[in-house]
């Protein structure tokens, strides 16, 4: 117990004196997860002495002044998600977007691979000399093992939890103390403000209400639409259903809580919530969690890996679209070629929910956008759309005006099942273009 005591002292070094070892050229990158702050402060200071430092974040939360202009000579940024906070810079093409694969980005990507320098937050060592890499998970194990040199930023206040959630000492270089910063106010996993659902949502998480089956294994994806279902109470009236999820969002702390989710029905980790990351909007929910033996973080290589989801029966997977078209195709990435977002873990659970024995995945979205203006159920998406969930994995849609149901369905089934869903001010010409484009 000395012997480490004494590695992590001689390791402990100021977050100037980390970043001060970066030089021109090199590459580095953030953890999966919230960003270190005193480090990203550190090598944001550093802009006039560097020239060509390649950064990756993967889904930028933290705001250190290199998404905006004039900084692209000295950081050049690549993402891999396109949060509220990075739109402007991606819409410019002021940054490149890293493709991942079904799982993410895998570790034989260079942006993990071939890393100089890896910034990573964990907890305070325990008595055996292993850090927590708290409520989120990722892919920072793998990381570590590839970068060159790996500098941790100890948060005090990070949480621990079972599963593949620790780091010994020995794996890390050097260590910084955390910077704290009082909180904005509550923000949902892509940063943004959380205010109240409308009546939209609302509507949506009661057609969801009458989808969910006792003993369901749930998942549930980020977006505006689909992180309110459970604080709306859409799983509330069921038992025993189980949690297999890449996040986890807000309101399922509490459905384990409340005994809802007890995953008891489960095959695969009976009895235990198992993900990727935990949202860390309510402390009183994450001391629940804090070394809670139910919860298990894993990475997202094993968490999205469509076998295992498929492992256990019953998976109900919810995620949410930016738009979709009248075969089934859909988009949780960009309109046209301007991303919004990215992939997430869809597909994976799009694939891993219809291969589970009674499975469902489930896209759920407003009937429209920009105040009422424009329908999210379009004829065909708008050129340069990425597709997010092909049309031969579309199953089921929500919109507040009611479910459709496509899987198994031709094309002129679908068309008419998507057509009842839209928002009544584009039915009719929606009507009008679906048999100009699909009927002979």
């Amino acid at each position: 117990m000395a012997d480490w005591k004494e590695e992590y002292k001689r390791k402990l070094i100021t977050a100037e004196e980390a970043v001060s070892q970066i030089r021109s050229g090199d590459r580095v990158a953030f953890a999966y997860g919230r960003e270190p702050l005193a480090l990203g402060l550190a090598l944001a200071s550093r802009k006039e002495h560097l020239m060509g430092v390649k950064i990756f974040v993967r889904n930028p939360y933290t705001d250190f002044g290199w998404y905006d202009p004039g900084w692209e000579d000295n950081f050049r940024v690549d993402i891999s998600y396109v949060t509220p906070l990075i739109r402007k810079k991606s819409a410019q093409r002021r940054c490149d977007f890293i493709i991942g694969g079904l799982t993410g980005i895998a570790s034989e990507h260079p942006v993990i691979k071939e890393v100089d320098f890896l910034f990573t937050e964990v907890s305070p060592p325990d008595q055996n000399g292993f850090c927590s890499f708290g409520a989120s998970v990722w892919g920072k194990r793998k990381a570590i093992k590839h970068a060159r040199k790996v500098i941790a930023e100890v948060n005090e206040e990070l949480i621990r939890t079972c599963g593949d959630n620790s780091i010994h000492i020995s794996e890390i270089d050097a260590f910084v103390e955390h910077i704290y910063e009082e909180p904005a106010g509550k923000s949902d996993l892509l940063g943004r403000a959380i205010g109240q659902p409308s009546d939209i949502e609302k509507q949506i998480a009661h057609h969801v209400s009458t989808l969910v089956r006792d003993g369901d294994t749930l998942e549930i994806g980020v977006g505006s639409t689909s992180e309110w279902l459970a604080p709306l109470g859409a799983f509330d009236d069921r038992v025993d259903l189980g949690w297999h999820s890449e996040v986890t969002p807000r309101g399922i702390v509490r459905l384990v809580r409340e005994g809802i989710i007890t995953g008891k029905r489960k095959k695969s980790h009976q009895g235990k919530a198992v993900s990727v990351v935990i949202g860390e909007w309510d402390r009183q929910e994450l001391e629940f969690v804090n070394d809670n033996p139910m919860f298990e973080l894993y990475d997202a290589d094993y968490v999205l890996d469509p076998r295992v989801i498929a492992s256990n029966d019953s998976v109900l997977a919810i995620n949410s679209a930016l738009a979709i078209d009248l075969t089934g195709q859909s988009t949780a990435e960009s309109i046209g070629p301007t991303m919004l977002g990215g992939p997430g873990g869809q597909l994976a659970f799009a694939i891993g929910a219809q291969l589970s024995k009674g499975g469902r995945f489930v896209l759920v979205l407003p009937s429209t956008a920009n105040e009422g203006n424009v329908s999210r159920i379009v004829p065909l998406l708008e050129q340069g759309t990425v597709v997010t969930i092909p049309r031969v994995l579309a199953d089921v849609v929500v919109t507040e005006y009611g479910i459709a149901y496509l899987r198994h369905k031709s094309l002129k089934e679908r068309v008419w099942e998507l057509i009842s869903i839209a928002h009544p001010d584009f039915r009719d010409i929606l009507e009008s273009e679906a048999k100009r484009l699909y009927w002979p």
